[in-house]
């Protein structure tokens, strides 16, 4: 895919997030699109948003696990970049922000050391790791009804919508076997979703040294102060203003988020 195309695409997308509106997915209107023009894509949309005046305060994996890729037909983890315009900690606007918004709960790793992959293992992940926090992800697709393909996803930074963290339940990930710890996600209330950490290519530490050995193949480092999104343990669920979710993570703790 020829560089003009791939500016175009990267800001037809930025568009359709600031309008929040969705577009055809790219794999429809330009069906020879591969990965790599797909990533190409991502970076031109991440520029918009950084020429707005955000900045990039972490990096993201998703679709890592079995649920998510059903729900998806997505075959294969993908990745994108968050920057400080997607936090928000208590109330989260997702009926100003947000397009057709589906949360799912996950850890998030705190960084306390650069991560340069290829070559990443999972003991390097835990020794640059400062803290596993519960969180919770509400991805949004700027593709219409979510008819994604890797390469839409990838081209959307990974669906990239919004997060909130619970840094009071920060614990050291040594203390904690991450592959056998469970989940519990309730809405208003009640229970919609259990999982684990082997939900997440068999733990999320495997996400996280994954995706440094992905991004270190572009030359992009996970930095030291990142905030970690390790890949949802349980499905995707939508949500509207007026919800409100928990996810509570065994031998870590809870976050809770309200939707407006």
């Amino acid at each position: 895919m020829d560089q003009t195309t791939i500016q175009t695409l990267g800001d037809t997308l930025y568009k359709a997030l600031s309008e929040r509106h969705t577009i055809a997915p790219l794999t429809t209107s330009h069906p020879t699109i591969t990965i790599e023009d797909a990533y190409q894509i991502s970076l031109r949309l991440l520029q918009n948003r950084l020429d707005s005046g955000e900045k990039v305060i972490g990096k993201k994996i998703g679709v890592t696990s079995k649920a998510v890729m059903d729900m998806l037909d997505v075959r294969q983890p993908d990745f994108g970049f968050m920057t400080d315009a997607m936090r928000y900690d208590g109330e989260m606007p997702i009926s100003k922000l947000l397009i057709q918004p589906r949360a799912e709960g996950e850890l998030a790793f705190l960084l306390k050391k650069d991560l340069t992959g290829p070559g990443i293992s999972n003991a390097d992940v835990l020794a640059a790791t400062e803290a596993v926090l519960p969180c919770f992800e509400v991805v949004d697709s700027r593709i219409e009804d979510w008819k994604i393909k890797i390469q839409d996803t990838v081209a959307d930074n990974a669906s990239c919508g919004l997060f909130t963290v619970n840094e009071s339940a920060a614990l050291d990930p040594r203390k904690i076997d991450l592959s056998t710890c469970g989940m519990v996600v309730t809405k208003n209330g009640k229970v919609i979703s259990t999982g684990a950490g082997a939900a997440a290519m068999g733990s999320p530490v495997n996400c996280v040294a994954w995706l440094a050995n992905t991004l270190g193949q572009f030359g992009i480092t996970l930095n030291a102060g990142d905030i970690i999104l390790s890949g949802s343990l349980v499905p995707l669920e939508p949500v509207t203003a007026g919800d409100v979710m928990t996810v509570k993570v065994g031998g870590i703790g809870e976050c809770t988020v309200n939707f407006t």
